[in-house]
């Protein structure tokens, strides 16, 4: 009897279902920041969705893509939406630590060390070709990434809130670069991988650049145009934590997992050798923390299976560690995340 007892006060309360006022105020910030971000950044709706997933949830997003892309220009557009801080960061190989986290500065003046915090304590960070940084600086990277704060001297300073980092890697030019570490890649919520512009989207890219849309600091995707504010993506990032999600779909994500560490048992065998290791536990918070901001972004208070499937290549790709022969066989991440997929029944 007491242990019953016991066990039952110590399970957390559930959180209180989202308003429908809650929901309102939700919806109609996401169509502002949307319609800021379409206004200057043509097409690119995966990476639209990426980064807001990344914002609202805390996560950070790994892309790779040719150069000029408006990976820049997305990043740069979604800070100025949401009337946040934004720094960019170029890594090469002898960029060092504190160039990244800050550094103490002697003052002759006063005869001691001054702190001067580094471009990562802003809201969003764009760090430019990641992979040429080197194993020491992407160390501390992560400690910014994972643990929201740096180390100067001794001293430990948080970062601002939000905090987003979108990470850039060239797929066609690896002299020079150092690759990711998988603890590293693990920490990433979302990769996605950017195509060309379709003939109709370029040509209306060229159209905005003739008509100066780029070229007005106050113009379309600022704060003045869309009136939402830090405070506003902090709101969406306590609604997203009570968006209902069934246990059916927690089991249906946990099985996904499941079959990466056990591809042998469910899909054919071709596809199941290219699989080195499966996904960590940190692809199934991923797929539950994803899973309930794009339901906020689309408008619902509950999650759906689509919102899991929609998701897929980006929490996976770079959660599955194939071996040599898929490199070999030119075989995709993404051809296995689909064999996983239709393996498990959809709930």
């Amino acid at each position: 009897m007491t242990d019953t007892t016991t066990s039952a006060r110590s399970e957390p309360a559930a959180p209180a279902p989202i308003t429908a006022d809650e929901l309102s105020r939700s919806r109609e910030i996401v169509g502002r920041v949307t319609k800021a971000f379409e206004a200057k950044v043509v097409g690119q709706v995966g990476l639209r969705d990426s980064l807001l997933v990344a914002l609202i949830t805390g996560g950070h997003v790994l892309l790779e893509s040719v150069p000029g892309l408006a990976k820049t220009t997305a990043a740069q557009t979604l800070a100025q939406a949401v009337d946040a801080s934004f720094r960019r960061i170029q890594c090469t190989p002898d960029l060092l630590p504190s160039d990244i986290t800050g550094t103490q500065i002697y003052d002759a003046q006063s005869s001691t060390f001054v702190t001067q915090l580094g471009p990562v304590h802003s809201n969003f960070v764009l760090l430019d070709e990641i992979n040429r940084s080197s194993a020491k600086t992407q160390s501390a990277m992560l400690e910014a990434m994972q643990e929201r704060q740096t180390s100067i001297g001794g001293t430990v300073y948080k970062l601002p809130q939000p905090f987003l980092v979108l990470a850039t890697q060239n797929p066609i030019e690896q002299e020079g670069t150092y690759q990711l570490p998988e603890a590293q890649l693990d920490r990433f919520l979302l990769k996605e991988i950017l195509d060309y512009p379709s003939p109709a989207e370029e040509a209306e890219i060229i159209r905005r650049i003739e008509s100066g849309v780029y070229d007005d600091a106050t113009g379309a995707g600022s704060d003045a145009t869309t009136g939402v504010h830090l405070d506003d993506i902090r709101l969406l990032q306590s609604l997203v934590k009570r968006v209902y999600i069934d246990a059916s779909i927690v089991n249906y994500i946990v099985q996904l997992i499941y079959v990466t560490r056990h591809p042998q048992q469910y899909i054919p065998g071709t596809l199941a050798d290219y699989i080195q290791f499966g996904a960590s536990p940190r692809a199934s918070i991923a797929f539950t923390q994803a899973a309930r901001a794009l339901a906020l972004l689309n408008g619902r208070d509950y999650v759906i299976p689509d919102d899991v499937k929609h998701l897929r290549h980006g929490v996976l790709r770079h959660r599955l560690i194939l071996g040599y022969e898929a490199a070999a066989d030119e075989v995709k991440p993404e051809t296995i995340i689909d064999a996983v997929f239709g393996a498990v029944q959809t709930p």
